[in-house]
C-alpha cells in the first residue's frame, strides 16, 4: 500500500535508526554519518555528522569516503534495518583490500 509522506518519512527514520544501532555495536575507530539534513533524536551517541555533498550517487559516495581520512573505511547504506553485527564478520581484516555487502536486489548495503 502507498504511504503518505509522513508515513514514508517515519519508515525511513526507523530504518536509519535500526541501521545506526547495529553499526554502533561494530568495532570502529570512527563512525561518520553523512546525511542531507539535520540529525534527529534517532542519532545515537558516538557518531560524527557531516553534510552530504551534491551530485550523483557515485559523487556522493566518493565525497563521503573523502571525509573519512586515511586508512580503511566502510560505507553502510542507511536503509538497511535487516543488518546484524554478524554480517560485519571479517570487515577490516588485514588480508582484505576491499569488502562488499551484496543486497538481494542486486545493489549493495556496504562498500
Amino acid at each position: 500500500p502507498p504511504y503518505t509522506p509522513r508515513e514514508a518519512a517515519a519508515l525511513a527514520e526507523a530504518a536509519l535508526a535500526d541501521t545506526l544501532h547495529t553499526v554502533r555495536h561494530v568495532p570502529a575507530r570512527r563512525r561518520l554519518l553523512v546525511l542531507d539534513g539535520a540529525p534527529g533524536p534517532w542519532l545515537p551517541p558516538g557518531f560524527d555528522v557531516a553534510a552530504q555533498s551534491a551530485g550523483g550517487l557515485d559523487e556522493r559516495i566518493a565525497a563521503a569516503f573523502g571525509l573519512c581520512g586515511p586508512g580503511p573505511a566502510l560505507l553502510v547504506g542507511m536503509d538497511t534495518p535487516q543488518l546484524t553485527t554478524d554480517l560485519f564478520e571479517g570487515v577490516g581484516r588485514a588480508d582484505h583490500d576491499a569488502w562488499f555487502g551484496p543486497a538481494a536486489d542486486g545493489g549493495f548495503w556496504a562498500l
